[in-house]
């Protein structure tokens, strides 16, 4: 299914929802949006194949920009809107963009690329114009609400994060099927989860990262509703449920851990009856913050781990993780091989680099290097996240932190998602990195880095507080030797931790002692 197709059935049913604004987007609204911005395209000599990228806020019209790219077979590239004008002009040139759309919203950071840019022929502007771009509503005016001729499916190639460097485009291969072919996600949320035309699905996270922009785009398949939240908030989030009937809805543990933090009776206030699926995804989710939203939300609860590259699926169902707790559960797309530093693979309880075999491929675009990087070094074609893991002996697979993330402290590998994940529910913690900062002695020693939920319990007793409470639950070998406080920790709206930046600051001015 597409847009065209519900519109036709259902013209007036929403297709967006803005959960603070309450602006509403009709199929029919948005299948006429993104056919005339396919029209514009083809019009300006986009073909099947070219790129298009667009920079925006959780908007009413981003997932029409997507619809519009996605039926004209062209690649696109969402960019994130927190970016600054050097990481914007590298994306944008880099993926080859013919097209480029933002809004007013961001004009600043957009218009200040045109010079770096020049492979972009248009330049849009949604609710304003600014120097260098043309008005999106007059330009998208002036042509059809019809399907574009040669209409075919087209495909994202969206950008990593960055958090371990530059960012990396994952490239897929086009297939320019016909318009309204099902591809593999489809497939597995009908599986799994089951929408429908009255399902509604909320999405609490930035439009442009992988996981909200690929579901939101697939529940409207199924002639769901989405619903956007301009930004999250934790209450916000339980109205908005209420509020429009969610029955389905994608986060991140972040989001779970700030919802757990509200007072009882704010979480009680509101009727979550109609949700039936919470899925999430992004980082491993803590054993104890799991638990505690099972309790709430009962077993609805669906875990996923894959990544942009899209090489891999592994999926846990509520029934599974509680039988295997702490589980990302088992690949239903990919067969996953856990390997040491040399490539061989490991029994099973053992802690490896996880590749994945029979999964679908893919590159990162312009970097060979970094695309080889991710193959398994004996050739055998495998590729990988740079996730280590192990499975069990039923073979459910558990992360164990990213590769570079490790803390190699005396010669002891240590993973620090696990101190991460005792600390993160510690009643007055509100957010926590767990890093390796230098050490004379043992090369690394283990730092965590904390925003807690007051300020003004930051210090010393706080710091032996948190201390003994790891202690308490993990050996003492991988608990932080030192406590650091922030107001603030340098976390992406989507939940990932950009602990590089962390990092940086504590190795910058190390110097490795001289060997003898």
């Amino acid at each position: 299914m597409h847009p065209g197709q519900i519109a036709e059935r259902t013209p007036g049913r929403p297709a967006v929802i803005m959960a603070g604004s309450g602006r509403v987007v009709t199929f029919r609204e948005l299948d006429e949006e993104s056919n005339r911005l396919a029209q514009l395209l083809r019009a300006e000599g986009l073909r099947p194949g070219d790129h298009v990228a667009f920079m925006l806020e959780n908007h009413p019209l981003f997932l029409a920009v997507a619809w519009a790219a996605q039926r004209s077979g062209l690649y696109y590239t969402a960019v994130s809107s927190r970016l600054q004008a050097d990481e914007l002009a590298y994306i944008v040139d880099n993926c080859g963009a013919k097209a480029f759309v933002s809004s007013r919203a961001l004009a600043g950071t957009a218009a200040a690329v045109t010079e770096r840019t020049p492979g972009v022929r248009l330049r849009l502007m949604l609710d304003g114009v600014a120097p260098g771009f043309e008005s999106y509503e007059e330009r998208v005016a002036a042509h059809p609400p019809t399907p574009i001729p040669d209409e075919c499916e087209g495909a994202d190639m969206l950008y990593s994060s960055g958090t371990t460097g530059r960012p990396k485009g994952v490239k897929p291969r086009l297939r320019l099927d016909p318009m309204g072919t099902p591809g593999p996600l489809y497939q597995l949320i009908s599986l799994l989860f089951q929408p429908d035309a009255d399902s509604v699905y909320l999405s609490p996270a930035p439009l442009y990262h992988a996981a909200p922009l690929r579901y939101s785009l697939t529940f409207q398949r199924f002639g769901a509703t989405v619903v956007v939240m301009e930004k999250f908030d934790p209450e916000g989030a339980l109205a908005a449920i209420e509020r429009y009937g969610v029955t389905h809805s994608q986060w991140v543990p972040t989001h779970f851990i700030r919802m757990l933090k509200l007072p009882p009776e704010v979480r009680a206030r509101y009727d979550l009856s109609t949700l039936r699926c919470a899925v999430h995804a992004a980082a491993p989710c803590p054993v104890p913050v799991k638990e505690q939203m099972m309790e709430w939300w009962g077993p609805i609860l669906h875990e996923y781990y894959a990544g942009t590259e899209g090489n891999c699926f592994v999926y846990a169902s509520p029934r599974d993780w509680l039988a295997h707790k702490g589980t990302v559960g088992k690949p239903l797309l990919g067969e996953v091989h856990v390997c040491d530093e040399n490539g061989d693979e490991v029994p099973p309880g053992t802690p490896g680099t996880l590749y994945f075999d029979k999964g679908p491929e893919f590159e990162y675009h312009g970097d060979p290097e970094k695309t080889a990087a991710s193959r398994d070094p004996k050739g055998r074609g495998w590729t990988t996240l740079g996730d280590v893991g192990y499975v069990d002996e039923d073979g459910f697979l558990y992360l164990t932190d990213r590769r570079s993330y490790v803390i190699i402290s005396g010669g002891v590998n240590i993973y620090p998602q696990e101190a991460e994940n005792v600390l993160a529910v510690h009643p007055k913690v509100a957010d926590v990195a767990v890093i390796g900062v230098p050490d004379a002695e043992m090369g690394e020693a283990v730092k965590a880095v904390v925003q807690p939920v007051s300020m003004d319990d930051a210090g010393p007793d706080l710091e032996a507080e948190l201390i003994a409470y790891c202690r308490d639950r993990l050996a003492h070998y991988k608990c932080p030797r030192s406590v650091d406080f922030r107001p603030e920790l340098p976390r992406h709206p989507t939940g990932k931790l950009y602990k590089r930046l962390l990092k940086d600051e504590y190795w910058k001015d190390h110097r490795p002692e001289p060997q003898t």
